[in-house]
């Protein structure tokens, strides 16, 4: 195993200064609790997924809306309602965190352990204006937070393929201070698809070339180890006063990627967070927020265990990648009246990204090449939130400016953004059964600094250094109905993306660097729309079904240049989650059991100019059994893709670097057989 440490730099010290000017409003209405468009949230995350780690795959099985990017036994991506990588904001109790990788091998969801996770809400559409960057949605993770007097749980839990994971927590405390940390270790081999195929097998079958195979004393070595650690401590020493400080420590090694070039040969983040909370200050802050985090990442990649390093690896090639991200928020919130809540806020932040090659032997030429030159991206908004209510009618309005520059350390181009977001949403309580909601809105996201400057091992600069921000202008409407024994959400959306940016597979490639080079990505016009269906039926009290439909459909205003496919790439098809569950009581013993099926239509509306390819519409039944022994002791078992399924989730947009199979596609990367696991958790 191949691991190198690094020194956390030092914090810098923040300071900034906020002045604001009220006005009042004024309005006839009962104080009533607020009504809002409701989002997804998802609760005890950590106590329902324990499978394994991998936040992304529990958000597929949760939701229809959300689907992942298959590239190893964890760490994946996600979709959510046709979008992904940096149109999706993800937040680790408010705090934002990147991945490295420019190839999306270690994403921002995968530094997010479900282990350390208490709940998560995702908005879907443009409505945070509290955050830098939420273009199409935002997945907001909330950790486990510490308890008074002392409480524990300590798990295990086995898996085909040599799954293994041991987890603990432990916390405790008083009215002043109380304090939590987690602690798991996980690891597993190879999963093996429908077939019996392991990763090796899979890139053995699909003909893709002798050096991007692994060699064969590396065939069989285990697919991810992963280590983590949380401490989240508060303080309540003075009255309506408290102080939160929070450390997430993650360590994966030789993590295998076996439809890409490279494995990672390690991913180390960390996750820094503090605030401060005053409430009731007076007349003009109900509560005033602080916070400041800082969360890194090193991720080298490398050929090291694969063909093409040669023996010994004497011509190993490894891609060193680093980000760091920096932010500080404060916000107030106060009443208006008892009818109307205001919040006005500042957020900045600073991400640095920087990358560079080094090679041995053949490929010693590519040491000291440049891949992501030290670019600073440093974002600075003010953002406002009002939120009126009236006895069955509730309004919001949010709206938020950016200031936002791009800096590389080299000889190309700076740039600079300033853009406005907003929305205004309402509700309306029609009747006790019927809620009705709706909203407009519009946000943006900047360019990252690979689709403007990334620079191949070839020398090949990949990025566009002139991209526009992206702009996404949406509409929704939805309807909530709680009948005696159905609870059923429906939404429907419309997307308008404007200078939307996307990869073009049929640039011209040449090996010149600079502004002349190469511009895989572009700007386009492009449209979203679709609808989901949510909802839980009741049988008995103890026998219930939850399910929910999603149905997207995603197309460019015209084809790119020299292209025909009008069709948006990563537009999953209609997906359906159904789920019976019972829960069981007696004196001595409870628990639940839980039968799922899972499965989307026919994948045929793709964009086959830019790598994807059709695939056939899947469908499998997993099934779970959580059983309390005791009060402190409880067992759960399960089983996944119960009838050993061989099947395919993700499509093979070229936005990321994949192996090519031996008939020139893409390399598709088949999702896990039939996998069983066993878990058992002591609690006190």
């Amino acid at each position: 195993m191949k691991h190198n440490q690094f020194a956390k730099n030092t914090i810098p010290l923040i300071t900034l200064s906020v002045m604001s000017a009220l006005a009042a409003m004024q309005a006839k209405a009962e104080d009533i609790p607020a009504i809002t468009i409701e989002a997804t949230k998802i609760a005890d995350v950590s106590g329902d997924e324990v499978k394994s780690a991998d936040l992304a795959e529990a958000l597929s099985r949760r939701t229809p809306n959300i689907s992942i990017i298959r590239r190893s036994g964890i760490a994946n991506d996600i979709i959510l309602r046709g979008q992904n990588k940096d149109n999706i904001n993800v937040l680790y109790d408010d705090a934002k965190i990147y991945g490295a990788c420019p190839n999306r091998m270690d994403t921002p969801i995968s530094h997010i352990l479900t282990n350390n996770i208490d709940s998560i809400e995702i908005i879907e559409g443009p409505y945070d204006v509290e955050n830098f960057g939420t273009l199409s949605g935002a997945v907001k993770v909330t950790s486990k937070k510490p308890e008074k007097d002392l409480h524990g749980e300590v798990s295990v839990n086995f898996g085909r393929w040599n799954y293994e994971r041991q987890a603990m927590t432990f916390t405790g405390g008083n009215d002043q201070v109380r304090g939590l940390v987690t602690l798991s270790n996980e690891s597993s081999g190879q999963y093996r698809d429908g077939n019996g195929d392991d990763f090796a097998e899979q890139m053995d079958k699909q003909g893709v070339s002798a050096g991007t195979k692994y060699k064969d004393e590396y065939r069989n070595m285990d697919a991810y180890k992963k280590q983590t650690f949380m401490s989240k401590f508060y303080f309540n020493l003075i009255e309506n006063h408290e102080m939160g400080i929070s450390y997430t420590a993650n360590r994966s090694d030789d993590i295998l990627y076996p439809s890409g070039k490279m494995d990672a040969d390690y991913d180390d983040s960390n996750i820094l967070n503090m605030d401060y909370t005053i409430t009731n200050l007076g007349e003009y802050s109900k509560k005033l927020y602080f916070q400041y985090y800082d969360s890194d990442v090193e991720h080298p990649m490398s050929t090291y265990y694969r063909n093409a390093s040669g023996p010994t690896s004497v011509n190993e090639l490894i891609s060193k990648l680093e980000t760091r991200m920096q932010g500080f928020k404060v916000k107030n919130t106060f009443d208006i009246d008892p009818t109307m809540e205001m919040t006005i806020g500042l957020d900045t932040s600073l991400r640095n990204w920087d990358g560079h090659y080094i090679g041995y032997g053949t490929k010693a030429s590519k040491t000291g090449l440049i891949s992501i030159d030290d670019v600073d991206t440093k974002n600075k908004a003010i953002f406002a939130e009002l939120e009126k209510r009236y006895q069955n009618f509730t309004l919001n309005f949010g709206a938020r400016y950016d200031d936002t520059s791009i800096e590389p350390d080299g000889y190309d181009r700076d740039n600079d953004y300033d853009s406005f977001s907003g929305f205004a949403n309402a509700t309306w309580q029609y009747s006790k059964v019927t809620t009705f909601f709706g909203g407009v809105g519009k946000s943006s996201r900047v360019p990252d600094a690979r689709e403007l400057y990334w620079v191949g091992p070839t020398g090949v600069q990949g990025g566009t250094t002139d991209l526009d921000e992206t702009k996404n202008y949406e509409i929704d409407f939805g309807m909530e109905n709680n009948f005696q024994d159905l609870t059923l959400k429906t939404k429907i959306f419309y997307s308008w993306l404007k200078d939307y940016i996307y990869f073009n597979a049929d640039n011209t490639k040449n090996t010149m660097i600079g502004p002349a080079a190469f511009h895989s990505f572009e700007n386009i016009d492009a449209h979203i729309y679709g609808f989901d269906i949510t909802g839980v039926y009741s049988f008995t009290d103890n026998i219930y079904m939850d399910f929910g439909l999603a149905y997207q459909r995603g197309k460019k205003d015209d084809p790119l240049p020299g292209q025909t496919d009008k069709d948006l790439a990563n537009i999953t098809p209609t997906k359906l989650n159904l789920g019976l569950n019972y829960d069981y009581y007696t004196s001595d013993m409870s628990g639940t059991a839980r039968v799922e099926f899972i499965g989307t239509d026919t994948w045929d509306n793709y964009d086959a100019d830019n790598g994807e390819q059709k695939l056939s519409g899947w469908g499998v039944m997993n099934m779970k059994v959580t059983h309390n022994l005791t009060r402190n002791f409880e067992v759960t078992g399960g089983v996944d893709n119960v009838f050993d399924k061989t099947y395919a989730i993700n499509n093979t947009y070229k936005d990321l670097t994949l192996l090519t199979s031996g008939g020139g596609d893409v390399m598709l990367l088949n999702e896990p057989g039939r996998y069983y696991y066993i878990n058992a958790a002591l609690k006190f």
